[in-house]
């Protein structure tokens, strides 16, 4: 199964939910995963999404805390769904090791956010990284 687009429908269907935060967020899953079903791995597409809306205050409160110029609500919803589902896979995921989630999260700002996406994400999750730094070093060992 394709990991990097399993992660672009999570991000897609987080992107949908931030856009009508109202929208039943199980509808939005199932569709976003019917769309792709054959090629996508369905399990972590849903844990990715039901993971983030757990969480989703804390790690918009990340998002606050880890780029401290850039109000929340001023951030992109495209930028803004890339890193719930970065910093969801940076601190609370034990089957993505770091490095992977932030490149992801790099590569999915290139391919679908602005110019300076990918750099703005880079320094977000760096920030991030290095507050959890015990935690990700952790997790480095764990996953090899």
């Amino acid at each position: 199964m394709n990991r990097h687009l399993s992660r672009m429908v999570a991000m897609q269907a987080i992107y949908e939910w931030n856009f009508r935060p109202d929208a039943d967020l199980n509808e939005i899953l199932e569709r976003s995963i019917a769309e792709f079903a054959d090629d996508i791995d369905k399990d972590f597409v849903k844990s990715e999404i039901l993971g983030v809306s757990k969480n989703k205050i804390v790690i918009d409160k990340e998002i606050e805390t880890c780029a401290p110029e850039w109000p929340i609500e001023q951030i992109s919803i495209v930028d803004k769904s890339i890193l719930e589902i970065a910093i969801y896979e940076l601190i609370y995921s034990d089957g993505v090791p770091p490095k992977v989630a932030i490149n992801e999260a790099i590569e999915l700002a290139k391919q679908f956010g602005s110019n300076n996406s990918g750099k703005f994400i880079n320094g977000v999750l760096g920030t991030v990284y290095d507050k959890y730094e015990k935690v990700m070093k952790k997790k480095e060992t764990q996953n090899g």
